[in-house]
């Protein structure tokens, strides 16, 4: 269930908290916001049952699993009759990580992990079919 939910400065706090280590028990974040870990909880499940958290994750390093190439790709596509062929192609490959529809220079932009050059030569010899790109490639991450 989603509506409209305005968080309070405890709610904030808590939120930040989770953004910062999501495995933070709910008792240590009692203790941060001066409330039980029950009560922490309750705020939780009310921030999740409205929407405001969607889930979690985690961090991970690419490098460590042989995704060391991060590429930035702004799409541009061929007509207006491949937008659909197009999403089904980069929501079904493994190696892009986000996929975003722009406005401005180009149509989509995504990013792609890739374990060699010669990987991302592969995707982007697939992404021909369906237009031109442009590629930026990650020299570091900084945040």
């Amino acid at each position: 269930m989603t509506s409209s939910y305005s968080i309070d400065d405890v709610d904030f706090r808590i939120l930040q908290l989770l953004i910062d280590d999501s495995t933070i028990s709910h008792r240590d974040i009692g203790q941060q916001v001066h409330m039980t870990g029950q009560a922490v909880g309750a705020r939780i499940r009310k921030m999740q049952d409205t929407g405001v958290i969607e889930g979690y994750t985690v961090r991970w390093n690419p490098d460590k699993v042989g995704e060391a190439i991060n590429a930035f790709i702004t799409v541009f596509l061929g007509s207006n009759t491949v937008h659909p062929a197009f999403q089904t192609f980069a929501k079904q490959h493994d190696s892009v990580k986000e996929m975003h529809r722009v406005s401005g220079e180009g149509c989509y932009w995504i990013r792609v992990r890739a374990g060699s050059q010669e990987d991302l030569n592969i995707f982007l010899d697939e992404l021909l079919k369906f237009g031109n790109y442009r590629v930026n490639l990650s020299m570091g991450k900084l945040k």
